[in-house]
């Protein structure tokens, strides 16, 4: 067996996967990020041995995907969200291999979300697809030649802070970027701007659908700004294929209109069609993508 964690900033999720990422068993558990670094990773060992305790199997290994900036090579967390404390340069795959005696491999989780989607999702068998999750931001990820590519710097696929999406400001401090209009925490802001009302992204979703002109209208914008990522992608790398999850795609009815759209009027220069594919594996990619890591590193 190997054993996948994804640790988000409300919820963990573990997961333990035979050696063909059927997930065989699956926990989730409130994250401690109030608590510090040691406190989650506790958490998340607390899961996968909960899990080993009910399934029979050996365990060969653990992949962790985690917000924020990580150090993949070093399984150290560089910087993180206010949302977690202590969390920034905490020695994640050391604590884990020290607690566990089996290898540990420490992955951004939107790197792992497209790991899963690659492995057993979406873009199963694809060689070379760009990855987003439109959350609360939006985080992107490379798959070039059958794997992972994050860059020199480990910020390959980044879409969500590329600019020339306008001059509003983003989380990150720059201006313009694609997540000032494809996140969750955007769409409910521009729909606030329009309305004066303060509601989540799902209400606008809810809005929409009753065809609430403006919140048609931001959810046209989100759509039309994934498209022109999208076309700017196809145009560097010649990628073609496209896996899209996170909370945002639960409106996809509402977002894949405008990215068909877009597309449809701008096609890419190369000619060859676009595939928009709405991620499979839901919340349990980045557990699947994460331990998808550990069978690529053991094998």
């Amino acid at each position: 067996m190997v054993a996948g964690v994804d640790i988000g900033g409300t919820t963990t999720q573990v997961a333990l996967c035979d050696e063909d990422l059927n997930a065989v068993d699956r926990l989730e558990l409130p994250t401690p990020a109030a608590e510090g670094g040691a406190a989650m990773v506790g958490t998340a060992l607390d899961g996968v041995r909960v899990l080993l305790g009910r399934t029979p199997g050996r365990l060969l290994g653990v992949g962790v995907g985690a917000a924020g900036l990580v150090d993949a090579r070093a399984g150290r967390i560089l910087v993180a969200s206010d949302s977690f404390r202590g969390w920034a340069g905490f020695a994640v795959t050391a604590a884990v291999e020290e607690a566990l005696g089996v290898p540990a491999f420490l992955d951004n989780d939107v790197n792992a979300f497209l790991r899963g989607e690659a492995a057993a999702g979406a873009a199963a068998g694809q060689p070379h697809v760009l990855g987003m999750m439109l959350g609360t931001g939006v985080g992107g990820a490379l798959w070039l030649d059958g794997a992972l590519y994050d860059g020199p710097h480990g910020a390959a696929g980044e879409i969500g802070h590329v600019p020339g999406f306008g001059d509003l400001p983003c989380t990150c401090g720059g201006r313009g970027h694609l997540e000032t209009l494809a996140s969750g925490r955007s769409i409910a802001a521009r729909y606030g701007e329009r309305t004066g009302r303060t509601v989540t992204a799902r209400a606008v979703a809810e809005a929409a659908v009753r065809g609430d002109a403006h919140a048609l209208f931001v959810y046209e914008s989100a759509g039309a700004a994934v498209a022109r990522a999208i076309l700017v992608t196809a145009g560097l790398l010649d990628v073609t294929t496209f896996v899209i999850g996170g909370g945002v795609t639960g409106a996809w009815p509402l977002v894949e209109p405008a990215i068909e759209r877009t597309l449809t009027a701008e096609p890419p220069v190369s000619g060859h069609p676009v595939r928009v594919l709405p991620a499979l594996l839901g919340g349990d990619a980045v557990a699947i993508g994460a331990a998808a890591r550990v069978l690529a590193e053991i094998r």
